[in-house]
Order: C-alpha cells, then sequence, then structure tokens
C-alpha cells in the first residue's frame, strides 16, 4: 500500500471514529443536557494557593485508600475462627491464630506486593485523617466557615469523625495483640455506660469479649457502610466548594464578588492529576522505606501479653489519654448499678468538646449579628479572639494526645507514671487558658506592628543626621499592595445592648452582649485613609 493511500484510509478511520464519538457525546447531550453542566463546571475558577492543596490532599489520599482498598479485601478473610498458621513467615508457624490474623500474615508474606499494598493502605489512611484536620484548621483560622458556608464546616467535621471511626475499624481488622487491645478498651468503655453498656457489648461482640463476630461487624463497616457515607459527604462537600465559589486571601483585584484564580478546565484539572500522582508517589515511596503496623512483632491477640509498647494509631490517641486522666475513685454505687465516672466524664467531656467544634461557625455568627457572605480569608492575627480560641482547643486536644503516651513518656524519659499524669492533668485545666491568653496578645501585638509599619514604613537599618544634629532611621515605604494588605481588614465592635421590641432587655441578649464584649473589646482598628495619608506625608 503506498503511503498517499495509507494516509487516506488513517484519516477514514479517524473520520469514522470521530463520528461514532460525536455522535454518542450528542445522544448522551439531547437525553442528558450534561454539556451544559460540563461547560458551566469548567469555566469555575479556583485560586491558586499551597494552603488549599491541603483539602486535596485529604481527597487524594481517599483515593489511594479506596484502590488500595479494593485489592486487599481479594485476600483478607473476616473470621475469627481458630486455626494454626502455615505460611511462610517461620517465627509463627504452628501457632494457633485466627482466621483474619493469619490471611493478613499472607497478604504481608505470601501474595505478591501485598505488603506493600497493604503499608500503602495504612499510611493513606493516616495522611487521610491528618490533611483533614490540618485542612479544617486552616478553615477555621482564616475564617472560612462564615456564611455562605457554615453547613460546609459542619459536613467536613463529619467527615472528618468518619475518618477516625473508618481508620479504627481497619486498624482493629488483623485480630493482633495490638488491635485486641484497642478493641478491649473499647469493650471496657461501652460497659462502663450505665443500664444499656453490657447489652451494646454482647450485641456488637456476638458474646462475651472477645466475641466470635467483631472482626465481620468491623470488617462489613469498614469496607461497606462507612465508606458510602463517607463518599457521600465528600461529594456533598465538593458541590458546596463549586456551589459557593472558593475563598481567597486578600489581593489585588479580589473582592467578595471576584475569584482570581484558573478556571477547573484544562488549567486546574491538570494541575490536580498531577498533584494526585504527586502523592500517590509519596505514600508509595513512604511505604516501601517505612514498616507501618508489623503485625508479626506483635503476634495473635492474647490478653496477658500487654507491655507499654501498645499505642493506638495517633487520631485515636485523644480518647485512649482522656480515660488515663481522670483521677481514680470517680466510682459509686446507686439504684444497685455501679457508675463509673472515671469512663463517664471523658466520654461527656469530648462529646461537648466535638459538639461545641461541630456549631461553631453557628456561635460566632451569633455573637458577631454578621450576616454578610464572606468570600475574603482573614489573617489569623485580624482576628484574635477567634485565633486564640483555636489555640486553646488545640492545646486542650494536644493534651489529651499526649496522655495517651504517658507510659512511654515515663519509661523514655526515666519519670514517675504519676508525675507525668499530674503534669498532663494541669495541662488539660491550665494549658488552654494559658494558650488563650498568650496567642490573643501575640494576635494584638501583631496588629500593633502591622500598623506601625502601614504609617511608617519599614526599618531600613539606615541612619541619618538632620541638621539639627538629630540622628533618624529612615524607613522604607511600603508599595500600595503591602500596605492595602496590611490595613484592608474589618475591625468590629462588641454588640450595642439595647431593649427589644417590647422595651425589655432579655437575659438572652444580656449574654449576647456580654459575649461580643469578650469576643472584640480587645481590638486595634486598621489605620484610616486620613492616618495613612498623613503617615506618607510625615515619612
Amino acid at each position: 500500500m503506498s503511503t498517499a493511500t495509507a494516509s487516506q484510509a488513517s484519516a477514514s478511520t479517524a473520520k469514522k471514529s470521530g463520528g461514532f464519538t460525536g455522535k454518542a457525546a450528542n445522544y448522551l447531550d439531547e437525553r442528558t443536557s450534561i454539556s451544559g453542566a460540563v461547560k458551566e463546571f469548567g469555566r469555575k475558577v479556583f485560586p491558586d494557593h499551597w494552603s488549599f492543596l491541603l483539602g486535596e490532599v485529604a481527597l487524594f489520599s481517599f483515593v489511594v485508600i479506596l484502590l488500595t482498598g479494593s485489592f486487599l479485601t481479594f485476600f483478607f478473610q473476616a473470621s475469627m475462627a481458630e486455626v494454626h498458621y502455615d505460611g511462610s513467615y517461620v517465627p509463627l508457624k504452628g501457632v494457633e491464630m485466627s482466621i483474619a490474623m493469619a490471611s493478613t500474615l499472607d497478604i504481608s508474606f505470601d501474595i505478591r506486593g501485598g505488603l506493600l499494598v497493604r503499608q500503602m493502605h495504612h499510611w493513606a489512611a493516616l495522611l487521610f485523617v491528618a490533611s483533614i484536620g490540618l485542612h479544617m484548621l486552616r478553615v477555621f483560622f482564616t475564617g472560612a466557615f462564615r456564611k455562605p458556608r457554615e453547613l460546609n464546616w459542619v459536613i467536613g467535621f463529619v467527615l472528618f469523625i468518619l475518618a477516625m471511626a473508618e481508620g479504627f475499624t481497619g486498624y482493629s481488622l488483623p485480630d493482633d495483640v495490638l488491635s485486641g487491645n484497642g478493641l478491649r478498651i473499647i469493650d471496657g468503655i461501652i460497659k462502663g455506660i450505665p443500664l444499656v453498656g453490657t447489652w451494646i457489648s454482647f450485641l456488637l461482640f456476638g458474646g462475651e469479649f472477645p466475641g466470635t463476630a467483631i472482626v465481620g461487624r468491623l470488617y462489613t463497616l469498614h469496607i461497606l457502610l462507612l465508606p458510602a457515607i463517607l463518599v457521600l459527604f465528600l461529594a456533598l462537600h465538593l458541590v458546596f466548594v463549586i456551589v459557593h465559589k472558593h475563598t481567597q486571601y486578600a489581593g489585588p483585584g479580589r473582592t467578595e464578588k471576584n475569584v482570581v484564580g484558573f478556571p477547573i478546565l484544562p488549567v486546574y484539572a491538570a494541575k490536580a492529576g498531577g498533584f494526585f500522582f504527586i502523592v500517590f508517589g509519596v505514600i508509595a515511596l513512604i511505604a516501601s522505606f517505612f514498616t507501618i503496623n508489623p503485625i508479626w512483632n506483635y503476634g495473635p491477640y492474647d490478653p496477658s501479653p500487654v507491655s507499654a509498647g501498645t499505642q493506638p494509631d495517633w487520631y485515636i490517641g485523644f480518647a485512649d489519654g482522656a480515660l488515663r486522666l481522670v483521677p481514680p475513685h470517680w466510682e459509686f454505687v446507686l439504684f444497685d448499678r455501679t457508675w463509673s465516672f472515671n469512663i463517664l466524664a471523658p466520654l461527656i467531656i469530648i462529646g461537648i468538646f466535638i459538639v461545641l467544634v461541630l456549631i461553631y461557625p453557628f456561635i460566632e455568627a451569633w455573637i458577631t449579628g454578621d450576616k454578610r457572605e464572606h468570600h475574603i480569608l482573614d489573617r489569623p492575627r485580624n482576628a484574635p479572639t477567634r485565633t486564640a480560641i483555636g489555640a486553646a482547643g488545640v492545646t486542650f486536644y494536644a493534651a489529651m494526645w499526649a496522655a495517651a503516651s504517658s507510659d512511654l513518656i515515663a519509661t523514655h524519659f526515666h519519670l514517675t507514671m504519676e508525675g507525668v499524669i499530674h503534669a498532663l492533668q494541669a495541662m488539660l485545666i491550665l494549658g488552654p487558658f494559658v494558650a488563650y491568653f498568650i496567642t490573643k496578645r501575640v494576635c494584638l501585638a501583631l496588629q500593633k506592628k502591622d500598623r506601625e509599619i502601614a504609617l511608617h514604613g519599614f526599618e531600613s537599618g539606615r541612619i541619618v543626621r538632620l541638621p539639627g544634629g538629630e540622628f533618624i532611621e529612615v524607613h522604607e515605604p511600603l508599595d500600595e499592595y503591602e500596605r492595602w494588605r496590611l490595613v484592608s481588614f474589618e475591625s468590629h465592635a462588641p454588640v450595642i445592648l439595647r431593649p427589644n421590641a417590647e422595651g425589655k432587655i432579655t437575659n438572652k441578649a444580656r449574654l449576647r452582649s456580654a459575649l461580643s464584649r469578650w469576643f472584640f473589646e480587645d481590638r486595634i482598628a486598621p489605620a484610616t485613609k486620613k492616618e495613612l495619608e498623613s503617615g506618607h506625608d510625615g515619612h
């Protein structure tokens, strides 16, 4: 066949193929009107800032979890029936263990690539929870949860809780010493609930701990129910991000109504696709070089070999630590029932903490009375009370989290266990107040510094002698963008206490006014245009 004939045949084939593709696209579009949705979606503009990548890391980690989890599903057997191990790992040969433990060892040592995929799955799960947590901290400290994104904050926080639940159910499946001790703690917490605790434990475990059904039930939660709910909430979260427009940091041309950035198609989609492969590659690299959850070192679950080395995954540490920080002798008998407040108190405190975080956007909106839409992010220093509240919350969480390793802290640093616990108890109670006070003072000091720089410019280090003999330091003036960045923020005043339509001042109004004073009384007003002009003339 000549070259011309071959070219004609190739063009004819391409034309037919293109025609078929076009017909298929038209067929689909006529019945779904999908082209309009794709066109509208592709025109959405997303700003470009490194902190926005935290949400993408969470999303891509979840994709890696789904891919690796699908592979592991083919080989893991969720059964607690006892067998004698006969696999490749010689130190455990002949040891009695559950089928779940044996299949996990087979995945690690007998399935080609199994250990790599299993470790990728675990590392991706840790990265998933961590990136969601960091993403939520970014959203909180920049005020990205304000109207109209209050509901998306709630969805994101529920995703965080679901991610922890998904991680714990997966972490508990191998039925090794580490996961068995974690389940034993859960069993003790459940049984500490008055009246219904024992019945819930029997229902969950299929009898007295460890029961015969817990691994199978956790497996159903881990691969079916929790992932389905996660995908649903993740889809809702992304839909709201698109509907509400993306938040952005203050900058030239950026207003509450105008988003400056790149369209999703083709720019942002191409960048996000490349970033997915970077995240996938980093997780694969970490899984290749760093062992995670080496169950062959722990052996099958047995209540007797409990040591200081048995620690939960980091994201569950706060719950374990809260239990350790409760003082002794908090139990009493009432109505012929034992009330174990050494278990109930941590549950109640953690529950209140979670609810307050969940509804915080609505609390702040009520205190401030701010009903406007916000698409420009705050600098944390310009919202000192909110930033201080966040620092106090992080300190409270950190104290509980550190307490999960109180035994390791004591053994590694040769300290008494009582001394470590007492120090962490003091940190849990006093730490948030100290963190709040220091953070708020630092924010106000930074605001004062910004105001001074905006009015007088940067210190240049150049000393000049005036004709009268006075020595002064020359200040470098700011460009318009830098000056605008330092002064372009709102300074809210406390809500004034006023009577209602009936001429009465209600307790609700008094409470709101008091909270508003606490929230906004200490503030630094941004430099006005007149002050800036005066400062510039003086400079």
